[in-house]
């Protein structure tokens, strides 16, 4: 049942006596309250904040004199106390109120500073799980809602970079503060919490092996950046961390270029995860357009591996995002720099490769520290209306799988190489994906089409469009192998493929007319590999 609310309209202007300040990050802390005391305003505080204070020659409270109790079990209980949530939550306005703080010897805080134990940044540096633990914030989380819940009558400020915001409107409303000031400052009090608890419950969900998709679900971040745009020009849009430290491009350091866009985001991203894919063993380039790829390779040197994939299709790379899992070196960046490109990304940038990109100063620059695990767990979030869908990561590795031959014929050696490399591709195209490979690269790429026989035909169109350009006397698919990020529903998709040049393909099975797909490949001598996992992207 709802609690009944007393309908008692809050004032607009709250003259700011009092303040209640409690920090973990002491950023602008000393400036701030320096400059409320200047406006007479009296400064109560808790334990390392109040030392900070009276260190720098303030005048400050200490809370154990408001509450009469001191702060005990190592500073896990010290603001928990009527006195200090009294104070909190008394409406002004209201006689019952005013009697009880009379009553009880409540004096009301006006405002209220408080940023939270560092949290998030134990999990990032990986403490172990006491430390961990010991920087679950109580007491703060409690004061920062019983404030923005009170907003009618409390300011509450949470964030460092919010102090001379706030220190202006004190100013200008000559020691008051507007209700409307009080609720932005409350809107984004409770987004904090919310964060917050949102990643304690993510950390303990993995720390204690919990049920992932329980009744319950907590989404949180912090805005690290806002785009000009989003998608489009009409859609705002803005990047938010969640706390993970998986490598890639919303975690990467940013060496060079202008801001990042949302769609550059959303592409760098994709490039990242895919060249991820091959691990650091051998060099590998991804060339990305719209979040699919339009060349990938591996070769024996990184400049081989980015030629190769920028062969594929040499159209779509232009202003497309560079992925490479290794450290990038010069002559590959000059490369690179044939073309106009967005974004590059890797997990090391050379001294010399930084040189060369340096003429370039609008191309955004990205250096990671590392590959993105490819096996680890995770999750996918997607918006429906009302609701959002939320899924594991697509963790499954080719070299993980029990790879079946289901025809007559088995692949050599080489084919099979280029289908588990194709078939590594295949995860990271739009369904319904199509990939032709040959000699560890990518050679034609049909992707996101409604028809799996329609993405074969366009794999093989593009084939011949860069046959074309490169003066080849015949396509690359003739002698390529050819991986589907799911089955062939009847067997005109391989047929398709057949057509193309295809001698192999990888596919993960599992239609019931599978019969009739292994049928035909081997009326034409294919040799066909079943995977038993599917890789659907939408």
């Amino acid at each position: 049942m709802a609690v009944a609310a007393k309908t008692i309209a809050p004032p607009d202007r709250v003259p700011v006596r009092r303040a209640l300040l409690s920090v973990s990050d002491k950023t602008g802390l000393v400036e701030l309250a320096a400059a409320l005391a200047a406006m007479d305003v009296a400064l109560v505080s808790t334990g390392g904040t109040r030392r900070a204070l009276a260190d720098a020659g303030l005048a400050v409270t200490d809370i154990s004199e408001v509450t009469g109790f001191p702060e005990i079990m190592d500073g896990r209980v010290k603001t928990l106390h009527p006195k200090v949530h009294g104070g909190l939550l008394a409406v002004r306005n209201d006689p019952d109120h005013q009697a009880a703080m009379t009553e009880h010897g409540i004096e009301g805080f006006d405002l209220v500073v408080v940023n939270l134990y560092p949290f998030e940044e134990v999990v990032a540096s990986g403490g172990d799980e006491a430390t961990t633990i010991e920087n679950i914030d109580i007491g703060g989380p409690a004061m920062v809602r019983a404030s923005a819940k009170n907003h009618g009558h409390v300011a509450i400020v949470t964030d460092p970079d919010d102090y001379d915001m706030v220190l202006g409107h004190l100013s200008d409303g000559k020691g008051t503060t507007d209700l409307a000031t009080r609720r932005r400052l409350a809107v984004k009090a409770f987004k904090r919490t919310a964060s917050y608890d949102a990643a304690v419950s993510r950390w303990m969900e993995t720390a204690f092996d919990a049920e992932p998709f329980d009744a319950l679900d907590a989404l949180g971040g912090r805005r690290v950046a806002t785009m000009r745009y989003g998608e489009n020009p009409h859609q705002a849009a803005a990047l938010y961390l969640t706390g993970e430290t998986r490598p890639g491009a919303a975690t990467a350091r940013v060496l060079q270029g202008k801001p990042l866009s949302y769609n550059n985001i959303n592409d760098t991203d994709a490039a990242f995860e895919l060249v991820s894919e091959f691990g650091a063993e051998t060099p590998a380039a991804a060339i990305i357009k719209h979040a699919n790829p339009c060349g990938v390779a591996r070769a024996g040197t990184l400049i081989d591996a980015y030629r190769a994939a920028f062969d594929c299709d040499r159209t779509s790379a232009f202003g497309g995002i560079v992925a490479f899992n290794r450290e990038l070196d010069a002559e590959t960046a000059r490369a690179v720099l044939e073309i106009f490109t967005e974004v590059v990304i890797a997990p090391a940038i050379s001294d010399g490769a930084r040189e060369a990109f340096a003429g370039k100063p609008n191309l955004r620059l990205l250096q990671t520290g590392g590959l993105a695990d490819p096996r680890a767990p995770g999750f996918v979030v997607r918006p429906v209306a009302g609701g959002y869908l939320k899924q594991g990561r697509d963790a499954a590795v080719v070299g993980d799988m029990a790879l079946r031959v289901v025809t007559k014929r088995a692949p050599d050696t080489r084919e099979m190489n280029d289908l588990k490399f194709a078939f590594q591709v295949a995860k990271h195209v739009k369904s319904n994906a199509i990939v032709y490979a040959r000699d560890g690269a990518t050679v034609g790429i049909g992707a996101g089409q409604m028809s799996r026989v329609d993405s074969s035909r366009i794999a093989a169109r593009k084939a011949v469009d860069a046959a074309e350009a490169l003066g080849l006397a015949e396509p690359k698919t003739k002698g390529s192998v050819v991986a589907s990020d799911a089955f062939f529903p009847f067997a005109d998709g391989l047929l398709a493929a057949v057509e193309a040049g295809a001698t192999a393909v990888i596919q993960p099975g599992g239609s019931m007319r599978d019969d009739q797909v292994i049928e035909a490949a081997d009326a034409h001598g294919i040799a066909m590999v079943f995977t038993g996992t599917r890789h659907f992207r939408h």
